[in-house]
């Protein structure tokens, strides 16, 4: 049974082609998300700010499974993500707290190994208020690190622990 409902999914694209596959996904009409940050990059003879994919080989898709097809019919398009067998689909509030993210000028570390489940807390406070997280301590610091499931990123953000309260 084919289900209308739409959804975000997280597509796999070949490497460095995540803002070819973007544009191409867009002039077909598909809505897409490709999360971008700016970073400074050195060449030998200059600094440059520069756009580059959040997540590297990853972007997002917000279809019905009647358009599976023609994403995985568009160029750059490596395949969708499964997990337990099925196509993986996203939260829409997922999306949204990325965009939240990707809104602020703090600084992010991405991480794309899994790291250890830890204490999960409430943000109350600040630009990540009520996002869920996991709290880890690195070198003495306490950080707040955020799962996006089903991909298998995590990201690492600067806030202070009075912003924190345990669920």
């Amino acid at each position: 049974m084919i289900d209308n409902s739409y959804r975000w999914y997280p597509v796999y694209t070949r490497s460095r082609a995540e803002k070819k596959a973007y544009d191409e996904l867009i002039r077909k009409g598909i809505t897409a998300y490709l999360p971008l940050h700016k970073t400074l990059k050195q060449w030998s003879d200059r600094k440059k700010f520069i756009e580059e994919p959040l997540l590297k080989s990853y972007l997002f898709v917000y279809i019905s499974s009647k358009e599976h097809a023609e994403v995985l019919m568009t160029n750059g398009i490596a395949r969708f993500l499964y997990f337990s067998g099925q196509i993986a689909s996203m939260p829409e509030q997922q999306i949204e707290h990325l965009k939240r993210l990707l809104a602020t000028e703090h600084e992010l570390e991405v991480f794309d190994y899994d790291i250890k489940p830890g204490q999960r807390v409430l943000v109350k406070a600040g630009p990540f208020k009520d996002m869920v997280a996991e709290l880890i301590s690195l070198k003495n610091k306490q950080r707040i690190i955020l799962r996006l499931a089903y991909i298998g990123y995590s990201i690492d953000i600067n806030t202070s622990i009075a912003f924190v309260e345990p669920i």
